[in-house]
């Protein structure tokens, strides 16, 4: 699950050896974050952007593997999958510009990443 390589990054990049520390900085429990790391509890977008930020990973691709994990049909993990791979391969500045607009719009991640591909 990408939520666990998320999250070691964003203790890595805090000097952090405890999840707990985590959790203080996103206001939640210890157990939360422990429910995360077994797919138990999804992130949100906010805390995604938050962990995304500070580990100095992209917030796009994050927020479209972060999708993928929540999937719960093969189908749509692959969907998600390859969306992220077209959009490497396009360069991610086009997404940037499109969430941006789409965004503004008050239109979901996911009707933005598919409206991109059609």
């Amino acid at each position: 699950m990408f939520i666990n390589q998320l999250l070691d990054a964003y203790k890595q990049a805090k000097n952090y050896v405890q999840d707990k520390q985590i959790a203080a900085d996103l206001g939640l429990t210890s157990s939360r974050i422990s429910e995360m790391r077994k797919g138990k509890r999804y992130v949100s977008d906010s805390e995604a952007v938050i962990l995304a930020e500070v580990a100095g990973l992209d917030v796009e691709q994050v927020l479209i593997k972060l999708a993928a994990d929540k999937s719960k049909d093969a189908k749509a993990h692959t969907a998600w999958t390859n969306i992220l791979a077209k959009l490497d391969s396009q360069g991610l500045q086009r997404l940037t510009l499109s969430l941006s607009g789409f965004l503004a719009l008050g239109i979901t991640t996911s009707e933005c990443a598919l409206s991109i591909l059609c």
